[in-house]
């Protein structure tokens, strides 16, 4: 107890004081940098929007520097990061005011990871030395770059990197390895110091001294974990901590570069085409899109300690599962448009690309193999709550032997029963009873083969029973993730115009769905308008219904909504005149937006109807214009009127 009491005081002592260094220094470098020019210039490849002091890693660089190797115990491991990170800072530091090529760059971060190898701190994550070396390189060459490529909006990289060193360093302390901790305790308490002036708005940018002195000493610092005596021996924990703790630079490069060469693009060249640029255009605020990087770097960090806790099937089951979700999130993301359609053309053109375009449009083969995944995993728990963990008994033999039989059965019955016509985003409660049906078909198929292949001798029926109930709950969870994302995305929109729906019946409903699964649209359902008393004050998808005797040119004021869309069709002329009244009054515009099915008569636009008699069957209509096209323009604005 005194030595976890001495260890408490220990690193809030070290982070209080690497926080106050940075919350000193921050502002005297940012004067300085402004003092000299040091100023980054918004471009249209950036994200800022006005000219913002630079250099801001110079001030994590001396908050570390002037902390740690004060406070905590020095080793020659701890010195070779520290040394290796910090030729990294000059490295970035020399880019940021001479803006020196990639690969001198690039050969500043293999002299770097040299440096840290020669001293023998390496990833362990095989039995070959040498094949450890190459996976170290990549290690820190990739970290390195990843976090500098993430520091593309106020407080992101800081944050991020803030959380990992977090994460990491509860590992370091589980671990036994408390200099360790401590020092990613200074590290941490840096970069909070610095993001004070670095959260939206920005004042101040890290610049490549900073993203790149982050990077690799985060990078760094996770080969340490193979220095420590009290290292946790399981090869999972080894491999998914690090991976896991850095998991939003992992995934944003990953799939930043996947989209550019998709695109077209050199995967070096900039662009808003980041993880979290596309947030803001789903309709998110920056500060809610980098908070949901947070939380799920939180999320990361989290499953990181229960990897090397947990036993290996749970641990497996949820990282698999994140990693499905990192799979939906990217899918999701990778929908926005940011490139150019000349861009997507001219990659098309390409044979590799054109392939690769071709294949993930294939979204059916994504889903068969996620449903391999999904019933795989679904037999396998079934088997883990009736008999526990997997070991060498009879129970577990029996599952390994038929694992292929039960995948393959269920999927052919998924494909006869549908499974696989449907679209995900329109997933409703029709699909549950689908997938209800199929799930019974196919758990029927797979009884009957394993009567017919195995007598069932041996098997438990509750097994089964188990897996089908397993298995219609991720399958459905699994297609309604996009309606789930949307969601997420939906309660930080920000963007577009505040609108009122005057109607809270089931037409403003679907006025409100299409408005939110519309985003050319460009409308933000703030409020429901209603003549039913009984439903004032109630909420529809979060949003609130008033009353219709609430002022509506106040509502509007209140809420700073522009139009009001009238949706019901339940509404007297003499309601309907007073409604546009008041709209017009108050400076407001009154749309119709229901969904009528009234017939359209071509003579009401001016058309004449061909005698069907002495023409060919299915000639179009002939206008008085002699444009048959403007038919289907006059037929659009008068449904939209």
């Amino acid at each position: 107890m005194p030595e976890s009491f001495s260890f408490t005081i220990a690193v809030s002592v070290v982070t209080v004081s690497a926080f106050a260094a940075a919350a000193v220094v921050t502002p005297v470098v940012r004067a300085v940098a402004r003092r000299f020019g040091a100023v980054a210039v918004p471009r249209s490849d950036r994200w800022h929007r006005s000219p913002t002091a630079m250099m801001g890693g110079i001030a994590i660089f001396i908050a570390v520097m002037a902390t740690v190797p004060v406070l905590v115990q020095p080793s020659r491991a701890r010195w070779v990061v520290l040394g290796a990170s910090t030729l990294l800072f000059v490295i970035g530091l020399v880019d940021d005011f001479l803006k020196i090529k990639p690969y001198q760059k690039l050969i500043g971060q293999l002299a770097g990871a040299g440096i840290v190898m020669y001293f023998g701190l390496v990833l362990p994550w095989t039995e070959s030395a040498a094949l450890n070396m190459l996976i170290t390189l990549v290690w820190l060459i990739g970290i390195t770059n990843a976090v500098n490529m993430l520091d593309n909006m106020d407080g992101l990289s800081a944050g991020i990197a803030a959380i990992a060193a977090l994460f990491l360093g509860l590992n370091f302390a589980i671990n036994g390895q408390l200099n360790e901790a401590l020092m990613l305790a200074g590290f941490g308490g840096a970069l909070l110091g610095f993001l004070i002036y670095n959260h939206n708005p920005a004042s101040i940018f890290m610049g490549d001294c900073g993203s790149m002195f982050i990077g690799f000493f985060l990078s760094s610092c996770a080969l340490l974990s193979g220095t420590g005596g009290g290292r946790s021996r399981s090869l999972l924990a080894v491999l998914a901590v690090p991976v896991l703790v850095l998991c939003v630079p992992i995934f944003d490069t990953t799939f930043v570069t996947l989209m550019r060469k998709l695109s077209g693009r050199s995967a070096s060249q900039g662009g808003r085409d980041h993880t979290s640029h596309r947030l803001v255009a789903l309709g998110m605020s920056e500060k809610n899109a980098v908070w949901m990087l947070y939380a799920l770097a939180v999320s990361a960090g989290v499953l990181a300690l229960l990897a090397r806790r947990a036993s290996l099937d749970v641990s497996l089951a949820a990282i698999a599962t994140f990693t499905i979700i990192l799979t939906f999130l990217g899918i999701h993301l990778g929908r926005v448009r940011v490139y150019s359609e000349d861009e997507i053309a001219a990659a098309r053109s390409k044979p590799l690309v054109a392939f690769l375009i071709n294949l993930s449009h294939k979204r059916r083969i994504f889903e068969v193999l996620l449903d391999v995944v999904l019933i795989s995993g679904a037999y396998y728990l079934a088997y883990a709550i009736k008999f526990g963990p997997l070991n060498a008994s009879r129970e577990w033999q029996l599952f390994l032997r038929t694992l292929p039989i039960v995948v393959l059965v269920k999927i052919l019955s998924f494909l006869a029963a549908g499974v696989y016509r449907g679209i995900w985003r329109y997933a409703s409660v029709s699909t549950v009873i689908n997938f209800g049906r199929a799930v019974a078909l196919s758990s029927v198929a797979t009884v009957l083969t394993i009567v017919f292949a195995f007598r069932f001798e041996g098997f438990s029926r509750t097994i089964f029973i188990l897996d089908a109930l397993i298995l219609l709950l991720v399958v459905t969870a699994s297609r309604f993730a996009f309606r789930l994302l949307r969601g997420i995305v939906r309660n930080g929109t920000s963007t577009g115009r505040p609108v009122v729906i005057y109607g809270a019946g089931d037409g403003g409903e679907l006025v409100y769905r299409e408005l939110l699964n519309n985003p050319a649209l460009q409308y933000v359902p703030v409020a429901f308008v209603d003549d039913d008393p009984a439903k004032s004050g109630r909420l529809i998808h979060g949003v609130r219904v008033y009353s219709a005797t609430t002022s509506l040119a106040g509502l509007c004021r209140k809420l700073h909504a522009k139009e009001v869309l009238i949706s019901t069709e339940k509404i007297t002329g003499e309601r309907l005149t007073a409604i546009v009244g008041e709209c017009a009054a108050a400076g407001l515009l009154a749309r119709r937006a229901c969904m009528s099915f009234e017939a359209l008569r071509p003579a009401d636009f001016g058309w004449v109807v061909p005698d069907r008699d002495d023409l060919p069957v299915g000639l179009p209509l002939v206008s008085r214009l002699g444009d048959p096209a403007l038919l289907r323009d006059f037929t659009h604005r008068h449904a939209d009127n």
